[in-house]
């Protein structure tokens, strides 16, 4: 009987759920992300792609797409990890920690925010072009202190949408799925798979241009009512900056998003910078851009507050038990 199988029977899901979240984050720190040609979230957008055009009815077909899909992809990954489990615990493990993988991302985010800082202070039209991979935006006509502000402004907007938000949907439903008698990994699996999917939708389609994108918006607001929050709180901690939300709270009103507000805020406040979206809103308005060492320590701050994220996620898991 090997040590993990033995940790399994004392203690339940919470051990084999635990080395699923080890195994992610070991991933994470050796690979970061598999190239476009084969990641699934990458495969997903090919999926999504063809909803981007003109519909007659294209709430109907925005709301048919935003309940079906995810909750395919979610169902596809929690029967697989069930099958993979059902012939072995550790492959199972195995195959619930890729699954939680390939729905996160905080190293890839890291360097290339890191990437596009350093750019500012060497190359700016490099920099403006490197923005592009991060930050939906025009970055032709900003200065360095704005194409380093839309760096750490997605880099903490990031850690709830990439990194978070699937660690919570996978600890979360565990947790449900236990108490309701069902099987705590598969299930918890699918709903990391079911949370990436539904923000992949609106990063695609979730524009005021795009009709057909409004549910799944609709639908990605409340997913990540949470995680904007708790990543907010955990930036508060990564930066020891408890003051820094309460700050974040007093500009929330200037960010059309009800939720990318708060990691950006606390974000804002913790550094002592503004960040600002030029026509669309300003975090800290009193404050200077950042420099290119506040902008470094910013993206090594949301890189802590995601390794905490990992920590609390493996205690979160033990609770299945």
């Amino acid at each position: 009987m090997t040590a993990l199988r033995a940790l399994e029977i004392l203690t339940g899901e919470g051990a084999a759920a635990l080395a699923a979240v080890a195994v992610a984050a070991a991933l994470e720190l050796t690979i970061g992300e598999p190239t476009n040609r084969f990641h699934p979230i990458a495969w997903l957008g090919r999926v999504v792609a063809p909803l981007d055009r003109e519909w007659d009815r294209p709430l109907l077909v925005g709301t048919v797409s935003a309940v079906a899909l995810p909750l395919a992809v979610g169902s596809f990954v929690g029967i697989s990890v069930a099958v993979v489990a059902s012939v072995s615990i550790i492959a199972g493990v195995a195959a619930a920690g890729l699954a939680l993988f390939l729905t996160t991302s905080l190293r890839e985010l890291l360097a290339a925010a890191n990437g596009v800082v350093d750019d500012t202070e060497n190359d700016l039209p490099a920099a403006r072009e490197g923005l592009l991979a991060l930050a939906g935006r025009d970055a032709s006509a900003l200065s360095a202190g704005q194409v380093r502000s839309a760096a750490v402004e997605s880099a903490a907007e990031n850690l709830a949408d990439g990194l978070v938000a699937s660690l919570g949907a996978f600890v979360l439903a565990g947790l449900l799925a236990g108490g309701l008698g069902l099987p705590a990994l598969p299930v918890a699996a699918g709903a990391a798979a079911w949370v990436k999917t539904v923000n992949t939708m609106d990063s695609m389609l979730g524009y005021r241009s795009k009709r057909v994108g409004t549910p799944a918006a609709r639908l990605d607001d409340a997913a990540m009512w949470l995680p904007a929050r708790a990543s907010a709180v955990l930036l508060a901690v990564a930066f020891a900056s408890p003051r820094s939300l309460a700050l974040a709270r007093e500009w929330l009103d200037a960010v059309p998003s009800p939720n990318s507000g708060w990691p950006m805020g606390t974000t804002a406040a913790a550094l002592g910078v503004r960040l600002e979206k030029p026509g669309a809103y300003v975090l800290n308005p009193a404050a200077d851009l950042p420099s290119g060492a506040a902008a470094r320590r910013g993206v090594a701050r949301v890189g802590v507050a995601g390794l905490l994220a990992y920590l609390l996620a493996g205690a979160g898991v033990l609770a299945w038990s």
